[in-house]
């Protein structure tokens, strides 16, 4: 199983996000492939392939996290892309608070020093993948940049600010390759961990 714990952003954050990326999708063709709303999340830490039988430690290890861990406030605010092929928004609220939550969830040491709170919604798709990379070939660079379109939906989204929500849960996921919209992944709840606080 491939295994990951995330916070879901609620419907209400989803839905409002969908309507602010209406017009900028329009800018990018099929450039992006956009990822389905109903699975956007922000990872809090990803496990990778794992036996069954490692469910219940990880289970046990999130129930702990959940039990000192008080619900707090979080906003989708601004963008950014990584490598200029995936497209993601950042968070506002108690950033801090998301920030510490995928501390304590991931179990990698490397992993917690280069985490950056954030909610994926687009990636470049292949075919554009494949042009860019014939054309940095082309002009033998070496330096990965944004796409224009990506450059541009990434300055359009850069003051987008979302409603808040309450983050009271941690959700450690299934995620099966090639299951989901489009041949994506499809992400299948486990099980669910309220945050209760100390």
């Amino acid at each position: 199983m491939r295994l990951f714990a995330a916070v879901y952003p609620t419907r209400a954050a989803r839905e409002h996000l969908v309507s602010a990326l209406r017009e900028v999708r329009e800018l990018t063709g099929t450039a992006l492939r956009w990822g389905d709303p109903e699975q956007w999340h922000v990872t809090l830490g990803f496990y990778g392939d794992q036996p069954e039988g490692a469910v219940p430690d990880l289970a046990e290890h999130l129930s702990g996290v959940a039990r000192e861990t008080a619900p707090f406030t979080s906003c989708l605010r601004g963008a950014g892309s990584f490598s200029g092929t995936t497209l993601w928004m950042g968070l506002g609220g108690q950033a801090e608070n998301m920030v510490e939550l995928m501390r304590a969830c991931s179990l990698n040491e490397d992993e917690r020093a280069r985490q950056r709170a954030h909610l994926t919604v687009a990636r470049m798709s292949r075919a554009e993948r494949t042009r860019k990379a014939r054309e940095q070939r082309r002009r033998s660079r070496t330096i990965a940049r944004p796409s224009p379109e990506l450059s541009e939906v990434v300055h359009a989204l850069s003051v987008y600010e979302g409603p808040e929500w309450t983050v009271s849960e941690i959700r450690l996921m299934a995620s099966v390759l090639g299951e989901g919209r489009g041949g994506g992944a499809l992400h299948q709840e486990v099980e669910r961990f309220p945050l209760r606080g100390r």
